[in-house]
């Protein structure tokens, strides 16, 4: 239980990071859409787990943040509610939607690859 709470912890301030490091990346004139998702893993691989159910977890939490991150830089003009912007991601360009996958997997990913298997002896 120890061990997952600091995943978690790590997983809140890797994803912060990568969030606000995106927008702030965005506004120099870059696009960086990996970052949150993938700091997010970053930081939640931080502490090893033995969940697998964590590292999926912490998967689609960097799959949400990248949605919101994407939305809270370039909502929809006809509509900029988070709502409209979801119903309606598919018609975002394929770099766009690539970027928060690849964010996706790395969030999921790098906790994963921490994982420690339980003895059952």
């Amino acid at each position: 239980m120890k061990r997952s709470v600091l995943v978690l912890i790590g997983a809140v301030a890797g994803g912060l990071v990568g969030y606000f490091g995106f927008l702030w990346i965005a506004r120099q004139g870059f696009y960086a859409l990996v970052l949150p998702g993938a700091l997010l893993g970053v930081g939640a691989s931080l502490f090893p787990n033995r969940s697998t159910a964590l590292c999926i977890v912490c998967g689609l939490l960097a799959l949400a943040l990248g949605v919101l991150a994407e939305w809270q830089f370039a909502p929809f003009i006809r509509d900029g509610s988070l709502g409209y912007f979801v119903t309606h991601i598919h018609q975002l360009k394929p770099i766009t939607l690539i970027m928060i996958a690849a964010g996706a997997f790395i969030g999921f990913w790098a906790p994963f690859s921490r994982r420690q298997h339980e003895d059952r002896s």
